[in-house]
């Protein structure tokens, strides 16, 4: 039987190495080995208690910004600023992963069987194509995305044709209706730093869809999207294989050290009353919308936990730091995983980033959404709408345009999901019950894992192994 061997390639975002990595530990459990490549500064960032593991190594190269890339200053530079460094990645990424790959050929090892690569490194394909190496794409967003981001390139007439109107509902086959807004932002916004992104979707697609058997790898489950993934059926070969989240959350395991002050907090905590804030490792918000989410947990009257990452965010809330500190308890970094499995947490504060969507249901803690940008809106939506596992936060318009979740929005929509009327009621019943779908189908034997494992079987059969 072959000895498989999977490069997986990833984008350096957190929100691209912890889906990849989970994907890692997942085919490392079927016997596989995998070696891991992103950038050396984002090699330098991982959490080394989580990436340990017998069967996993690491390839890390540079992509010109060890010290970490910062956009050039002034708007009209961003940009070009993006769009080089964007150039600069896949000019030295696509030279490393070529060394690479021969040297797995030499002196004994184990060659490459496979390449994966999470959005965003269209060029991966191509060269796999080159070295005669199957190869996939791990889409880092639900299935729902997806199709979205293909609906959009396929025909001018499903979406780009009815952006100039925020009323015009956008009906897609095997989509909710949806609204302008709800779009993610790389397609209704088109410029600024991330106007590369949408450009460099279309490629992804374009180049995805030359391959004779094009193959994807969706971080969902079957059950979660049936229909956005049976979009998918005629133009592409679409695994569902996550949650590809931590395994705390899908089986209890947990390989970290969890003696630490925030845990212990959380224990002293009765069951299902406390809030947990976090907006991840990109969004930064504005003082007074830091100002307002602080109002609104203080005159909720409920513990909460706030991950705040860095000091500087931290002070835009200095003045309501002694009042926070009588109910609640700010952190700088904390491993949300286990934070959502605990039982004392009751509801998340989120931007609704795809990792912390996954996470919360899987782990069934209903979510108070606050989507700030890229798939945050669309995902909002599904939470709200589709999933009913919380709801999403309304927003003021600021008299300079701004869009500002208010201190009583807050306070009404965590009432609302942690409170003992109708909705409340319903949104806990099924964050329960997604929670025990989703963990079933990334078990062993479950729906995602079994296709996971077809895909292997398949590899193994190929004419060129």
């Amino acid at each position: 039987m072959v000895h498989h061997h999977f490069l997986i390639l990833a984008f350096p975002a957190q929100g691209h190495i912890n889906p990849a990595l989970q994907l890692a530990h997942r085919l490392i459990r079927m016997g596989v080995l995998v070696t891991l490549s992103t950038t050396v500064r984002m090699h330098r960032r991982m959490d080394k208690t989580s990436t340990n593991i017998p069967g996993l190594s690491f390839a890390p190269f540079s992509d010109g910004f060890d010290d970490g890339y910062k956009p050039e200053e002034g708007s009209d530079d961003l940009k070009a600023s993006a769009e080089h460094y964007m150039s600069e990645f896949r000019r030295r990424g696509s030279e490393s992963l070529a060394d690479l790959i021969v040297s797995s050929k030499q002196n004994g090892g184990h060659p490459f069987t496979c390449i994966v690569h999470t959005m965003l490194l269209p060029w991966t394909t191509e060269l796999a194509r080159q070295f005669h190496l199957p190869s996939a794409l791990l889409w880092v967003q639900p299935a729902t995305l997806f199709d979205i981001f293909y609906y959009y390139f396929k025909d001018d007439n499903l979406i780009k044709n009815k952006l100039s109107s925020a009323s015009n509902s956008i009906e897609l086959p095997g989509l909710p209706p949806l609204e302008p807004p709800e779009l993610p932002s790389f397609i209704t916004c088109l410029s600024g730093t991330y106007a590369f992104v949408l450009p460099l979707m279309g490629e992804e697609l374009r180049i995805l869809q030359q391959e004779a058997n094009p193959t994807v790898l969706l971080n969902t489950f079957e059950e979660l999207e049936a229909d956005a993934l049976r979009v998918l059926d005629d133009s592409f070969r679409a695994i569902a294989v996550g949650p590809l989240v931590p395994s705390i959350l899908l089986d209890g395991e947990n390989l970290w050290d969890t003696r630490n002050d925030y845990m212990e907090w959380l224990s002293s905590k009765p069951e299902s009353s406390v809030i947990y804030i976090s907006f991840g490792s990109l969004c930064v918000l504005p003082k007074r919308q830091m100002e307002e989410i602080a109002r609104g947990l203080i005159d909720s009257g409920r513990p909460f936990l706030w991950s705040i990452r860095e000091e500087e965010e931290q002070e835009k809330v200095s003045e309501y730091a002694e009042e926070m500190e009588e109910k609640g308890k700010i952190v700088r970094w904390c491993k949300q995983a286990e934070i959502l499995s605990h039982k004392s947490v009751g509801c998340f504060v989120s931007h609704c980033g795809w990792n912390s969507s996954l996470e919360s249901l899987v782990a069934g803690v209903p979510v108070v959404g606050i989507p700030q940008w890229a798939d945050q809106t669309t995902n909002a939506k599904l939470i709200e709408q589709v999933w009913k596992t919380g709801v999403k936060v309304r927003v003021t318009k600021e008299e300079d345009g701004a869009g500002i979740a208010r201190g009583e929005e807050i306070r009404r929509c965590v009432e609302e999901v942690m409170g003992n009327g109708e909705r409340g009621k319903e949104v806990k019943k099924k964050a329960a019950e997604w929670g025990e779908v989703s963990r079933e189908a990334g078990k062993a034997g479950g729906s995602s894992d079994s296709r996971l494992r077809a895909l292997l079987d398949e590899l193994v059969s190929a004419p060129n192994n």
